[in-house]
């Protein structure tokens, strides 16, 4: 097998006693996304939980995880680097929004300097090049989005795994920010996993589609 196939998900079968939520079977290439639809309550953020590791003991989940030929399944939750957005951005007030990036940096990145300028590029990506010193309250929806995925992007991922990021923004926001999100994605070559109940969300995503919680 390649050792760069991306994401695989073999068997993966999620129950909530004796329901079953998700049964799935997948590959997802680098710079590809696997979208997940479903009403809420169906188990598209579970999913996500047990791709993380953090999957609430309340539910029983089987199935190997890998990317790239590495195991997941047998790593602990802040070893497997999955890079996560969910509905908000969970920004840290108390921190400007390059040090919201900066945080995120690996440790192998040296000095406060050095990650400062790693931040500030990551916010030029994302049109934000003069927002370093400001505080993340006086930021836009949207562009509180972007600092979320570009803080996710400096972690270096494996995967990337996206909780209806975008069902919070309005319509114009909406388009942009799914643009921007499937671009950085793409051009990082991650595999991505889309939970979403919206159609143009999957639309936007392209790729592979799974429907969970039908009748």
């Amino acid at each position: 097998m390649s050792d760069n196939q991306g994401l695989r998900l073999d068997r993966v079968h999620i129950c909530l006693g004796d329901r079953v939520l998700v049964t799935l079977d997948a590959q997802v290439r680098r710079g590809e996304t696997l979208t997940v639809m479903g009403p809420s309550g169906s188990g598209k953020s579970t999913l996500l939980a047990y791709l993380g590791g953090f999957l609430d003991p309340a539910f029983s989940a089987s199935g190997r995880i890998s990317v790239d030929g590495v195991e997941l399944n047998r790593l602990e939750a802040e070893k497997r680097h999955a890079g996560i957005l969910f509905q908000d951005p969970l920004l840290f007030p108390h921190l400007s929004v390059a040090d919201n990036i900066a945080i995120a940096i690996p440790e192998d990145v040296k000095g406060r300097k050095q990650r400062r300028l790693v931040a500030e590029a990551a916010l030029a990506d994302a049109g934000l090049a003069e927002f370093g010193d400001r505080d993340p309250d006086t930021l836009s929806g949207g562009q509180k989005a972007r600092v979320a995925l570009q803080r996710v992007l400096v972690s270096r991922p494996r995967l990337l795994l996206l909780d209806e990021p975008f069902s919070k923004l309005d319509a114009n926001l909406r388009d942009q920010t799914r643009q921007l999100v499937f671009d950085r994605a793409r051009r990082a070559g991650l595999p991505v996993v889309l939970v979403t109940h919206d159609e143009e969300d999957a639309r936007a995503a392209g790729g592979q589609v799974h429907k969970v919680g039908q009748p």
